[in-house]
């Protein structure tokens, strides 16, 4: 999960309209009316608006609009309802990557349900967080702070005074909505939707942020819970910093381990890389010692000696971001690696198709300010450096990116209004299924086990391979235990694992998206 750019401020209690968690302590709001035309752009899909309240408390108030997506379950006869899709961040736009990535779901899933997934409030072609008025602005705005990371104190200060300029232009520009974006009001619009396309209980899967959506929900409206998968989890009480009002000692992703997380994963690269030949790996050195050395070689000559634009700070992030999706992802990331360790600069990747909807505006203020006023950080931009170095001891390279990626939360203007923070054990109307990646650059495993071990009733599912989501990391074996589940309510066997169908560095098709994970200060990473 990544997350595009943010900050938090100290985290107030939930105040006492919302303090419930069956979902019946707001106003009751009418389902949205939600009139599916097929999309302009790519007519298998449906495309559709709902309106829903800005603030649950205030139902009559201020209205917002969410950007829907939908493709209709392909077996004839055979449909049992809707699967709501979030593909994580906070910040991904699911009205574009739901369809980019739609042959990723199981077959069984495709043909039985109808699968629909929407841009969360703030977020792309809903009503979003814009904090610039023309796009010139916004791209200024991004050349103008490093890429991935700082490196020095004169980065530093530029990288803070670039996030806290953005938290003052969103301020400016719509304080309202910045206080009304949480994981809580996301839930129950997901709640809204489910009334809207008439079922009666909810059928779910969320990917990285979409876990902690997920265990959100279930705990607000645990008796609307039908089958629930989510898929490379975030600790809820690291994301929550355990319900404390005091101010956090680490930000988000330290808290989480994604340092920790992202250097292992990092390793099995270079050990696997350095274990295969050129052909396969571009960046081999021919041995796993001789690999790991060259790319810590690398990474010290561009600190001082950057490849064109590709400087550390960018080439760590991108590495980072490169580790997500094993097929065709490494391979690339190799290829780029090989191009730096040679002076060129590297290709960038082949584009992503077009998506069915208008491709939407998704700067790094939408993830953030969903991360920033919903997830505590430290509010002292000047301690970031000294987390980096504490960080760097126990992760290396990745420690800096993920220490900094929470750093624009510390300028954040805003506090979510309506915030959920726990308990997470609100007994189910039936059992979620947890899924679990060992070897995962943004959501470590130890977040899967911490979410089985919160929530009142759930089954995991460990899968021994790599990358961020087992949807885009594809796995049989996943795909038959989670279509069980969804068709039927079966759980896999506890202590069930699997394996990804295809080894790193092997032939594999290319995949046709990527699921969201932000980006923290590095727009275009997760999710």
């Amino acid at each position: 999960m990544v997350i595009a750019a943010v900050v938090t401020c100290s985290m107030a209690l939930t105040g006492p309209g919302l303090a419930a968690t069956d979902g019946t302590s707001t106003p009751s709001v009418p389902a949205p009316k939600v009139d599916w035309r097929p999309c302009v752009q790519g007519r298998q899909f449906d495309c559709a608006t709902a309106k829903v309240p800005l603030d649950y408390r205030n139902p009559r108030g201020r209205a917002i609009e969410l950007a829907l997506v939908k493709r209709k379950a392909t077996g004839p006869g055979r449909r049992i309802g809707t699967l709501f899709f979030n593909p994580g961040g906070p910040g991904g736009p699911g009205t574009v990557q739901m369809p980019q990535n739609y042959e990723f779901f199981p077959r069984e899933v495709r043909e039985r349900f109808d699968i629909v997934s929407w841009d969360p409030r703030g977020v792309g072609n809903s009503t979003a967080v814009n904090c610039f008025a023309r796009p010139e602005q916004a791209d200024a705005w991004i050349a103008s702070k490093p890429a991935g990371f700082p490196v020095g104190e004169q980065e530093r200060k530029t990288w803070i005074a670039a996030y806290a300029e953005l938290g003052r232009r969103c301020q400016q520009r719509d304080p309202e909505l910045l206080r009304h974006v949480s994981t809580a009001d996301t839930a129950r619009d997901l709640d809204q939707l489910r009334q809207a396309v008439g079922d009666a209980q909810l059928t779910y899967l969320g990917i990285s942020y979409g876990s902690f959506l997920g265990a959100t929900y279930a705990n607000l409206f645990p008796g609307k819970v039908r089958a629930m998968t989510i898929d490379s989890n975030v600790d809820p009480q690291a994301w929550t910093n355990h319900a404390s009002n005091d101010d956090p000692r680490l930000p988000i992703f330290l808290r989480m381990g994604a340092d920790l997380g992202a250097a292992a994963i990092l390793d099995q690269f270079l050990a696997l890389c350095g274990s295969t030949t050129t052909a396969r790996c571009a960046f081999s050195a021919g041995s796993p010692k001789a690999t790991r050395d060259k790319f810590d070689q690398l990474m010290q000559r561009l600190r001082e000696h950057p490849v064109g634009a590709w400087t550390y700070g960018r080439t760590v992030g991108d590495a980072v971001s490169g580790l997500n999706i094993v097929h065709p992802g490494w391979t690339e990331l190799a290829g780029r690696l090989q191009d730096l360790w040679q002076g060129r600069v590297p290709q960038q990747p082949s584009p992503l198709p077009e998506p069915p909807v208008p491709n939407p505006y998704t700067g790094d203020e939408q993830g953030g300010a969903v991360l920033c006023s919903d997830s505590p950080n430290p509010r002292d931009p000047g301690v970031y450096h000294a987390l980096e170095e504490a960080s760097a001891i126990r992760a290396g390279d990745t420690g800096r990116f993920w220490t900094w990626a929470a750093e624009p939360c510390a300028t954040w203007p805003a506090v979510a209004a309506n915030r959920y923070r726990g308990p997470w054990n609100k007994p189910t109307a039936h059992p979620v299924l947890v899924v679990g990646t060992t070897y995962d650059p943004a959501t470590p495993y130890s977040g899967a086990q911490a979410m089985v071990k919160e929530l009142a009733n759930a089954r995991l599912l460990t899968n021994n391979g790599y990358g961020h989501s087992a949807l885009l990391n594809p796995s049989s074996c996943v795909n038959e235990y989670e279509s069980r589940y969804f068709i039927d309510g079966t759980l896999p066997p506890a202590g069930a694992t699997c394996r990804p169908d295809t080894p790193p560095f092997a032939a594999a098709p290319k995949p046709r998206g990527g699921v969201a994970t932000g980006g923290g200060g590095t727009a275009g990473i997760v999710s």
